[in-house]
């Protein structure tokens, strides 16, 4: 019976730098340029998003796939004339990212309202101080225009932990891990960072005064208010 060595694994990476680098390029193609426009060379590209050339070649090798881009000898690379069947790789790729948020954040929608609420019943006084800890962190972070996406994340992993029920915090670092990027897209939207504050400031008051149906509809109200937010800017 044959025995895997090291050699026959890779190491794993959440994404690999190329890929990060197609997706700015592509939403830059999408946002600014028209066909015929012609994209900045390897060597600008790589010094403006501090990467390597060889990540730039293969990020623009998969834009190419994708029908958005064409490298053309002696001119560099060009942004194509999109059609139905050019975009179709990009719409069905888009399409599927959008299915797959919308359902984590249902799935959120159903996890996280009760847990907010058994949370108001069973949490500690030490966990609400921790909470309005981490709000005070979140809220120096939005004022100094920082992301507070660790915050973000403690907070709804505190209100887990104080609804008594520890099992679940597994199932929600498996949700969060797969967010994150979207959530720190996301936190960048204009008004966004305060929305984010303001919903978890609802959601604590109603569990400092012990309501548990009010943890919950501010909850769902804040779960609600994000997918509209990452939805329509996806």
């Amino acid at each position: 019976m044959a025995t895997p060595t090291q050699a026959d694994f890779e190491v794993v990476r959440r994404q690999k730098v190329y890929e990060a680098v197609a997706e700015q390029i592509e939403s830059v193609i999408l946002r600014k340029l028209k066909p015929g426009d012609k994209l900045p060379s390897e060597r600008e590209l790589a010094e403006t998003l501090h990467v390597s050339r060889s990540s730039i070649r293969d990020a623009i090798r998969s834009l190419e796939l994708m029908g958005l881009v064409e490298p053309r000898q002696g001119a560099g690379t060009i942004v194509r004339v999109t059609t139905v069947d050019s975009m179709k790789p990009f719409a069905d790729e888009l399409r599927k990212k959008k299915e797959m948020l919308s359902q984590l954040l249902d799935f959120r929608a159903l996890l996280e309202p009760p847990l907010a609420a058994r949370a108001a019943k069973h949490a500690s006084m030490d966990q609400m101080l921790r909470l309005q800890s981490i709000l005070r962190r979140q809220e120096k972070k939005m004022l100094a225009e920082e992301l507070a996406v660790a915050e973000d994340t403690e907070f709804h992993y505190g209100i887990a932990l104080a609804s008594g029920n520890s099992v679940v915090l597994r199932v929600m670092d498996v949700v969060m891990d797969v967010l994150r990027e979207t959530r720190q897209r996301a936190l960048q939207v204009p008004g966004r960072a305060q929305k984010s504050l303001t919903g978890h400031q609802r959601i604590l008051d109603a569990m400092m005064r012990r309501d548990p149906e009010a943890a919950d509809a501010a909850m769902r109200r804040h779960i609600n208010e994000i997918e509209h937010m990452v939805l329509k800017n996806l």
